[in-house]
């Protein structure tokens, strides 16, 4: 092959190496863009979540709650948190009402990860 159908190939496939990235990027960013249009809006959904939450009292009362991206991203949240308070806490697959990427409140929970 001469050298320009060789520097040819390399800048085409250049350009579908930049455009596969492109689009993939496009595809990842929307959903996070998606999120914080709905935060900004203050728009409010339902969704099930993984969620740690943190209970107080003599009879566990839910005092906070916080949105977790995994299941095992909240299980490690959890293990710091147990080291550094008293408080009982757990992870749990919730149905909640969300702001955004923040749970405003629970409304049920339907599975306790240990």
């Amino acid at each position: 092959m001469s050298k320009i159908k060789i520097i040819f190939y390399l800048i085409l496939i250049f350009v579908v190496y930049k455009a596969f990235v492109a689009i993939k990027d496009f595809e990842v960013g929307v959903g996070d863009r998606v999120a914080e249009i709905e935060e900004k809006a203050e728009f409010e959904r339902e969704g099930e979540v993984i969620g740690l939450m943190m209970y107080l009292g003599d009879p566990l009362v839910l005092k906070e709650h916080l949105f977790t991206e995994s299941r095992s991203k909240c299980l490690e949240l959890k293990k710091i948190a147990e080291e550094s308070s008293n408080a009982y806490y757990e992870c749990a697959q919730v149905n909640a009402v969300l702001k955004g990427k923040k749970i405003v409140s629970i409304i049920n929970e339907i599975e306790v990860f240990n």
